[in-house]
């Protein structure tokens, strides 16, 4: 591994010096094991901690297929899903591991008494397998985490209608959190040169899947006026979909939850800030019953801070808490779309002003190949700029996911992998130096 870092660094590596690097027989990745699914029975899903469940192992390097990439990994980042394979919520990722395995002689590889996670990744391409021509060794590149068959005609229009389609890291094995990762060649994009190697992994899963919720074709199609209700909007899915409206020529609205995540939304250029905190929003009056009062006192917040106009667009993710609030404030004819329920995925709402308001509700899980590369490309750009507030080594990855767990972080946490130290892998200083103070938002806070 010691001559694959050193390869990395240098300046004067060639694809031929890294297609000649022997490749080792294991490496280290961050796990959880088939055997301890059951620890946290009985536990409050809040209890649960990920710090012992979330393991550090030496492991065997996968075998290599047909349109694959071998990457070592600079570094990855902590993202939901990630937390919930962790607390084996809401059921265990070793089913997903035993299905795919089933599929054919090839998938049988991730099938394993351990599942090797994380969703994102910076790194170095190693090694391709037959068939892949885009990339070869020596490649600095960024993946994201959509991995398809497109076997099936369904998945030809937009490929996450592939029958076959799985998050890698979560559905899959060989993810991102570790010294190297297995993935298919269709998820490589080009790392941003302006970039560390933690900053350039922490915007691949939560920038993409925000990217199609908001502004592909596939989502709500965002343009110019529209007034973007968006929850959570300084967290690590919110903060690009504020970032998209106000770069789009959209109005968001932030919806935080207390001062500090105001002023981070302030600094991105948001003005419409509702702080639900301080201003007391209860929209369950119990577990069974909301309350149409604070939905109808939120709608008359937000047409405070619109000049009289209803939402156009709500960019929803926490679910049960405030799906009944998201579908009374959206406008007539509007759109709420959907990518998560962190807060619940048995959604309630008034069917009435829905249907007679003629709304729409979109589900949106994460993106396909193109959506991905657009709003990679955008953070390439200096358009988008990623929201890592704190970087964990390897050995520290559970408790990086136990931040996340229980909402003590900010944006986005990053996990150095190869990578000896943080602020390596920049290659282009000069733009770095035009978006320095974007780049370091969320690390400032």
């Amino acid at each position: 591994m010691k001559d694959i870092l050193d390869a990395i660094q240098s300046e004067d590596s060639t694809s031929a010096d890294f297609a000649a690097l022997p490749i080792p027989d294991s490496y280290r990745a961050i796990t959880v094991h088939k055997d301890e699914t059951e620890m946290f029975a009985g536990l409050q899903t809040r209890d649960k901690d990920p710090r012992k469940s979330i393991h550090l192992d030496e492991v065997p390097v996968p075998e290599l297929g047909p349109g694959e990439a071998l990457v070592a990994v600079m570094a990855s980042s902590v993202n939901y899903n990630s937390v919930w394979t962790s607390i084996f919520e809401p059921l265990s990722t070793f089913g997903f591991l035993e299905r795919y395995g089933r599929t054919n002689e090839l998938a049988k590889r991730h099938d394993l008494p351990y599942h090797i996670i994380g969703s994102d990744l910076a790194g170095v391409v190693l090694r391709t397998g037959p068939g892949v021509n885009a990339w070869k060794p020596g490649d600095e590149v960024v993946a994201h985490c959509l991995s398809v068959e497109l076997e099936s005609s369904d998945g030809h229009n937009d490929t996450m209608l592939d029958p076959e389609q799985r998050i890698w890291g979560f559905e899959t094995n060989f993810g991102g959190l570790a010294e190297i990762a297995l993935v298919k060649s269709n998820q490589l994009m080009p790392k941003p040169e302006h970039l560390s190697w933690e900053e350039a992994a922490a915007p691949g899963l939560v920038n993409s899947t925000a990217y199609r919720q908001l502004v592909s074709r596939n989502g709500a199609g965002m343009k110019q006026g529209d007034n973007v209700l968006i929850w959570g909007a300084s967290g690590g899915l919110g903060s690009y979909a504020t970032q998209f409206a106000l770069a789009g020529g959209a109005n968001p609205i932030c919806v935080v939850s207390s001062d500090q995540k105001a002023d981070i939304c302030r600094s991105m250029g948001a003005e419409a800030i509702i702080d639900r905190s301080a201003e007391g929003y209860k929209f369950w009056k119990d577990e069974q019953t909301q309350d149409p009062k604070e939905w109808k006192r939120f709608g008359k917040r937000i047409r405070e801070l619109t000049g009289g106009e209803d939402i156009d667009i709500v960019f929803e993710h926490p679910g049960r808490e405030t799906f009944g609030a998201s579908v009374f404030v959206t406008r007539k004819g509007g759109t709420i779309t959907t990518c998560a329920s962190t807060s619940g995925y048995m959604h309630e709402y008034d069917n009435r002003y829905l249907w007679m308001s003629l709304k729409r509700i979109i589900g949106s899980h994460f993106a396909n190949y193109r959506e991905a590369w657009e709003a990679n490309r955008l953070i390439a750009k200096g358009k988008i700029h990623p929201t890592l507030s704190k970087v964990y080594s390897l050995e520290d990855t559970g408790q990086a996911a136990y931040d996340v767990h229980r909402n003590l972080h900010q944006g986005k946490v990053g996990v150095l992998c190869l990578a000896p130290e943080e602020g390596l892998g920049v290659r282009n200083e000069e733009m770095r130096a035009k978006h320095l103070d974007a780049i370091n938002r969320f690390r400032n806070i």
